[in-house]
């Protein structure tokens, strides 16, 4: 595995592994807490993995073995005026609406601690794996405050309103076989495999038609916030704008072949 681009970034490391990027948080000494300058990090590193088409999927991942990502940075956060609290929420969601609009797949590798900030970054990505170690939750109500990056929007989306209001209101963390049951991670691994696991799994995906797992990305996405009918005529519309691709009529004649498929992402 070799590091690529990591001098750009103070707080974060850049590594390669074939088709997949690794995008490291690294703050050890605030357990990967996320202040200003590591969104701004992230969010130029998940747009130049977008642009990348040597890379087909992204791992999130924290430095170290305690903490994906402990939370925001309470320091920088302490003192702010209403206007400026409001713009600190508004950039963050906007780094999570980043990846979560990415049109290649971006699995959290949660290794440790995903709190606050951690775990909104977490809810951004597509799939969750997480270590037998991790923990997650959204404390912000013990401070006097609530989730700012999206956590009260995405969390209920994903495993219920009444099983997400009651984690936001309490603050409770969850360990991971609790996350894994309410689905919000799809697996737990053990820690020393947790990046293993996860290249894996992305490698599972892009062994597949790269328009087609765009086109499902986009319309699971879009569709989770729309009417049943609404969701259903988008899925038809996504459906036959992938039918007419190359790709779709490479994968049909691999298929009718008995032959793998070669997918040229056209």
């Amino acid at each position: 595995m070799s590091a690529s681009g990591s001098q750009e970034f103070r707080h974060l490391r850049l590594e390669r592994r074939g088709p997949v990027a690794v995008l490291i948080v690294s703050r050890p000494e605030k357990l990967n807490a996320l202040n200003r300058e590591t969104l701004e990090e992230i969010d130029r590193a998940v747009s130049a993995f977008t642009a990348d088409e040597a890379r087909g999927a992204l791992i999130v991942t924290g430095a170290g073995e305690k903490s994906f990502v402990a939370g925001a940075d309470i320091e920088e956060l302490a003192g702010l005026s209403p206007r400026e609290a409001e713009a600190t929420s508004r950039f963050g969601q906007g780094v999570m609406d980043r990846i979560e609009r990415c049109g290649k797949p971006v699995l959290a590798a949660v290794n440790g601690y995903a709190l606050g900030g951690g775990c909104e970054l977490a809810l951004a990505c597509h799939v969750r794996i997480a270590s037998d170690n991790a923990a997650f939750g959204l404390p912000e109500v013990g401070l006097g405050l609530i989730p700012g990056y999206g956590g009260t929007q995405r969390l209920p989306r994903l495993i219920g309103p009444g099983r997400a209001l009651e984690l936001i209101a309490t603050g409770r963390r969850l360990r991971a076989e609790e996350a894994l049951a309410i689905g919000l991670v799809s697996r737990v691994v053990p820690s020393s495999r947790l990046l293993d696991e996860a290249e894996q799994l992305a490698l599972a995906i892009l062994a597949n038609g790269p328009l087609a797992v765009a086109a499902a990305l986009e319309a699971v996405r879009r569709g989770s916030e729309l009417p049943l009918d609404a969701g259903l005529r988008l899925e038809s519309a996504l459906f036959g704008m992938v039918s007419s691709s190359e790709d779709a009529r490479e994968g049909l004649r691999a298929f009718l072949e008995k032959r793998p498929a070669r997918f040229q992402r056209r």
